[in-house]
């Protein structure tokens, strides 16, 4: 896949602080919640950051507002609007940012996007255009749609402000927690969070990225040295579904030292569910993926470490939660 012209840039916390500064009262302050032990669930000091109650149901909308906002201070927004590529969440985001800035967003999908999200981009005054089955088939429709219309591209993970923008969920968890906790684990799939967290944290806290092994983008770049393909497949292809790490995220995740987790398919079920039946949270599957690490034993705190899981999106059907 291609990647942006600024994807080589490696953001770092002033990154982070300064979009901070950017989105204030564009976005929601996100609940941190104490994820009280019940049975089953890991024997740790955990916290619950709830970014699924987000603005759009997803963090995305962070990135989206530091990058057009960050584009109109130099006059890179105009009334061409916005495009992007998304397998739904980051196209909501997008959607969300181009209504409040009053110019259109056009919004590329595979054919793997939800109709639930599709639906809602639509209420959202977007374009919707569908291409292809995957992903990257989305992207390189939106990237052709760029370079012929003039319109701002809005990347789902792999541009600067985008990243930073993620990353403010980190710089706003270490207020909240006033640095009572060791460890962040999220979901990965392009690697936007990861990589705006990651920088948002470094020096105060560690992040573990967790990934279904049925699309384990971060695992497999760790493992070659650098961002590669693989395949995407699984219950929560709707909202991890890169098929690629972004490069920004692996220049992070190498530089801070990211640890990769991999968790199955049934244990991310399970996890969502669990959130559902003991914590009345209701995310979507890839929302659940890190608690699925902590629940399948695949990441197993050290003793007295102080945990905070990261619950990035709810934009998912609930029917299947209800007994």
């Amino acid at each position: 896949m291609a990647r942006s012209r600024q994807a080589e840039h490696v953001i770092t916390a002033s990154d982070v602080r300064a979009a901070a500064v950017r989105i204030a009262g564009r976005v929601r302050t996100t609940p941190l919640i104490v994820a009280d032990r019940e049975p089953g669930t890991p024997d740790a000091e955990v916290w619950f950051k709830l970014e699924h109650l987000q603005r759009t149901g997803s963090f995305k909308v962070r990135g989206a507002f530091n990058r057009v906002l960050a584009a109109a201070e130099t006059g890179g927004l105009s009334a061409k609007g916005l495009v992007t590529a998304s397998g739904g969440n980051a196209g909501l985001a997008a959607a969300h940012v181009a209504a409040h800035q009053a110019v259109p967003a056009r919004v590329y999908v595979p054919a793997t996007a939800p109709a639930m999200k599709v639906a809602k981009l639509r209420a959202l005054g977007a374009e919707v255009v569908g291409v292809g089955t995957k992903y990257a088939d989305a992207y390189q429709a939106a990237v052709r749609d760029v370079a012929d219309s003039g319109a701002l591209f809005c990347h789902a993970y792999d541009q600067p402000e985008v990243c930073a923008g993620q990353g403010t969920l980190g710089h706003e968890l270490l207020a909240q927690a006033r640095g009572r906790f060791d460890t962040i684990l999220l979901a990965v799939g392009g690697g936007g969070l990861m990589a705006g967290v990651a920088a948002a944290v470094e020096g105060k806290a560690r992040v573990v990225g967790v990934e279904p092994a049925a699309i384990p983008t971060l695992h497999a770049a760790l493992a070659a040295g650098g961002p590669v393909d693989v395949e995407v497949a699984g219950v929560a292809a709707d909202a991890l579904g890169a098929s690629r790490l972004g490069s920004i995220a692996y220049a992070v995740a190498t530089r801070t030292g990211v640890e990769s987790v991999l968790v199955g398919e049934a244990d991310i079920v399970a996890a969502r569910r669990q959130l559902w039946e003991q914590y009345r949270l209701v995310v979507e599957h890839g929302a659940a993926v890190p608690f699925a690490a902590l629940l399948s034993g695949a990441y197993q705190p050290r003793e007295g470490e102080r945990v905070a899981v990261v619950l990035c999106g709810a934009n998912t059907d609930p029917t299947d939660l209800a007994h």
